[in-house]
């Protein structure tokens, strides 16, 4: 629910609703409270209970920073593509992608779009690059359904799934230089216009990179 984008980052989590949603008691649920506490999306403030960890503006930063700079890697490591299996890897994860997109199912379309990127990164037949990519998966994948929402007026799941879709055929031309460009105007960090109104945590380091991604003019909005 978190990372589908259903409890926002900041709210409060009321258990008596949560327990009635999911049809299970407040053993099991206070467990998995624990668990996301341990992964950081959620934590105990005093006074006020559980909420969703708020992601900062730096957080933002930090985090779609290190997602740009391992896919580039894993670009100009791993196109032209040399092992077949790789490939396949991406059309299953891409054919995933569209079958989550049938059923409307948008927490579950969000995870199949990361197994997606996390196949893409598998190009570069480096299994600690993935690895360490796959360590930011839930803060990532709380920024994919920013992003989701943000796109969602004018971009439905299926033409999700047909820009990432575009984004693999790039990959099939070899050409390294063109899939960074792709990667570039993916449309990845649609849910950055207006972000520094809706998040606190403005450091100095992250308004400038904001500005960066703004006049660049590169971002598909």
């Amino acid at each position: 629910m978190i990372v589908g984008g259903d409890l926002l980052c900041g709210q409060r989590i009321v258990e008596n609703r949560l327990t009635g949603q999911l049809g299970i008691s407040r053993p099991p649920l206070r467990e998995a409270l624990r668990l996301l506490e341990n992964e950081g999306l959620v934590r105990q403030v005093p006074r006020k209970g559980v909420i969703v960890t708020p992601l900062t503006l730096h957080d933002i930063y930090e985090i779609c920073t290190l997602r740009a700079e391992f896919e580039r890697m894993a670009i100009r490591l791993g196109v032209p593509v040399t092992d077949p299996a790789r490939r396949q890897r991406c059309q299953q994860a891409l054919n995933a992608m569209a079958t989550a997109a049938q059923t409307g199912d948008r927490p579950a379309y969000l995870e199949r779009s990361f197994e997606f990127h996390v196949s893409v990164v598998g190009l570069s037949g480096l299994a600690r690059l993935e690895e360490a990519y796959r360590s930011l998966q839930l803060q990532m994948m709380l920024s994919m359904a920013l992003n989701r929402r943000a796109r969602e007026d004018h971009e439905s799941l299926d033409g999700d799934v047909a820009r990432h879709a575009h984004l693999l055929e790039i990959i099939d031309t070899g050409d390294p230089h063109a899939v960074l460009d792709e990667l570039a105007t993916h449309g990845d960090r649609s849910f950055l216009d207006g972000i520094e109104d809706k998040v606190d945590g403005h450091t100095d380091v992250a308004l400038t990179w904001l500005a960066q991604q703004r006049t660049t003019g590169k971002e598909h909005r």
